[in-house]
Formats: C-alpha cells, structure tokens, sequence
C-alpha cells in the first residue's frame, strides 16, 4: 500500500470515473486519522507527566554530547570539576605555562647525611702556570711550593688527567650511596689551588671523610699502590694529633678494598708490602683536620703499570675500589 502523497497510476474507464479528482477517494481515510489524533496527543502528555514526577535517577541518562561539540574547558575538564572551573583552568596562565620538573631526590644509602671531599691531585694547567704553582705556601712545619705538574707516562698520559677522571668516576659512586661529595677542583682553573687551599676546602667542608688521588712517577720496574697516612705533627697551623688515628683506619680500608676491586698489589719500593706509608711532610695532610689520606694508584713510568692506569675500565676499578674503602670506613 503506497503511503505517500504522489498520485495513484491511473486507473480503467470502466472503474473510475476519469472526471472525479485523485483525492477524493482517501476522504475515508483522513477522517479516521483525524478522529485518532487527539487521543493520541492526550496519551502522550500523560506519559511526559508521570515520568516528570518521578526521581532523578529514574529517567534516562542522556546520552554523551560528542568531544567535538565540547568546549576547550569542557574537554579538559578533570573528573569531579564542573565546567566554569575546567574553562578557567584552561585559560589560567598557570595551566598553560609548563610545571618545571622535579630536581631528583638525593640517593639514599649509608653515606647518607655524610660530605666527602675528593681533591683531584694537580692541575693539568699547571705545567703552563709554573710560575704560579712555585710560589712558596706554610704547611705548619715548613714551607713548600703551592702545586706541581704531576708526573705523566712516557707516552705522555698526564697524572692531572688521570686523577681528575678517577675523582669524577669516584664522586659518582659515592653519590650512588648518599653521599654528598666535593671537589677540591674540576680543571676549572686555569692552575691549582695550592695546597693550603685544597686542605681548607676539606675542612671548611666538615668532611667525614677526605682523599687526595695521585699516582707516583718512580723509575720503571717500582709498581702497584700505595696510600699515605698522615704522621702526627704539630707546627704554626698544623695539628694532625685527632685525625692520626681515624686516617689510618680510612687508609686501611681503602688499601684492602683497592687491592680487591682492582686486582694491583701494594707497592714493591715502599711500605713493606702494606700498600700504607706514613708521612710529615705533605702540606694537604699536615693542615688537615679532618681524616685524611692520599693514595698512589700505581707507578705512572711502570709500562705495566701505566697501561693500567689508562685504562678507563681499570680506572673505573680504581674509583670503586676507593669508594668501597670510604662506605666501610664510614660506617656502611
């Protein structure tokens, strides 16, 4: 049955007189539909006034507007805010501004709450600062130059770089375990500091523990390490009669723990197989107070020893070996 308003195909002669209108014949029908109408539309409204009378939740939940048809601030909004807040959130200088990143929370471990300062032995600006570094300092019980070169390799590999890359390698371990760590010196200075310098940087920073890294540069065949305690003198501004003690056991430690990481010997030439020689004559000991030790990783003019020392694996040893020291002399 066609329910649409185009007219009908035309119909036979006989049938359907061809002079009535189309229209005509659907009178019946439009009536009926008429006559329904009302009902209908008074059902409808007393639907719509039974379910507006009951509760909220009873009705249908409308169905979700689509994120294009949102505003900026609506579509930002965080769960739980209504849609003035997330529009001024969006718009707010502070929203649109980005939050700096958190700096990383210090490492915690057992060196936490302790400060160790690493002095990098020498300068590598030294050697164009000689003037400088040769200008006589007070180390309490005589006077000595300010700095030195430092010795190198015989393929020129210099101990200033040496003791700087162990030193940097060495602060990263030690902060690894909490601890605060100084540098007496990064090459940042065109030469130094002297040596009354690097002791006041030390105690000036109430370190818990302090270490000079160095390596010798003896005649070829003299190998392995060795760590230099402090001797007990007293003279002008040194005093090392409270730091004697607890050096020895911060040396101690270190030799034990360096013999093991690295796998090198004490030296051969000094200390008698102990890896630990005591001396007065260092101005960086002598006007410590705080304990402290220096340590000669190998002979810098040893082939053997050399090829150690620029090895940046071994050195690597050499830094963890020295830091292991510092964690058990500390208390780790």
């Amino acid at each position: 049955m066609r329910n649409d308003d185009s007219p009908p195909p035309p119909e036979s002669g006989s049938s359907v007189n061809p002079d009535r209108p189309w229209f005509t014949r659907r009178s019946t029908l439009v009536v009926g539909v008429a006559a329904l109408a009302p009902a209908a539309l008074a059902g409808w409204v007393l639907t719509q006034a039974f379910a507006g009378s009951g509760s909220e939740g009873a009705r249908s939940a409308p169905q979700p507007a689509s994120h294009s048809a949102l505003s900026p601030g609506q579509r930002d909004a965080k769960p739980g805010s209504t849609p003035s807040e997330s529009a001024s959130a969006s718009t707010s200088p502070s929203a649109v501004a980005s939050t700096p990143a958190a700096a990383p929370a210090p490492a915690k471990g057992p060196l936490t709450g302790k400060t160790v300062v690493v002095d990098p032995g020498h300068n590598v600006g030294n050697f164009n600062h000689t003037d400088e570094i040769d200008q006589q300092v007070d180390i309490g019980t005589a006077r000595k130059e300010c700095d030195t070169t430092g010795t190198t390799t015989n393929a020129g590999y210099k101990e200033a770089d040496f003791t700087l890359d162990v030193s940097r390698r060495l602060r990263t371990a030690l902060e690894a375990q909490g601890a605060k760590v100084v540098l007496t010196h990064q090459a940042d200075r065109p030469w130094g500091p002297c040596i009354t310098e690097r002791a006041r940087i030390g105690n000036e920073a109430k370190a818990d523990a302090v270490v000079s890294v160095h390596a010798d540069g003896v005649s070829a065949g003299n190998r392995g390490f060795h760590v230099i305690l402090p001797a007990k003198v007293k003279g002008g501004a040194a005093d090392t009669a409270k730091i004697v003690g607890p050096s020895r056991e911060l040396g101690e430690r270190i030799a034990g723990n360096f013999a093991r990481t690295t796998g090198s010997a004490p030296a051969n030439y000094l200390g008698s197989g102990t890896g630990l020689v005591v001396r007065d004559d260092l101005g960086g000991l002598n006007l410590s107070t705080q304990p402290k030790v220096f340590i000669e990783c190998g002979n810098m003019r040893d082939a053997k020893d050399a090829a150690q020392l620029t090895s940046p694996e071994w050195r690597q040893k050499a830094a963890q070996g020295i830091a292991d020291g510092i964690v058990g002399f500390l208390g780790g």
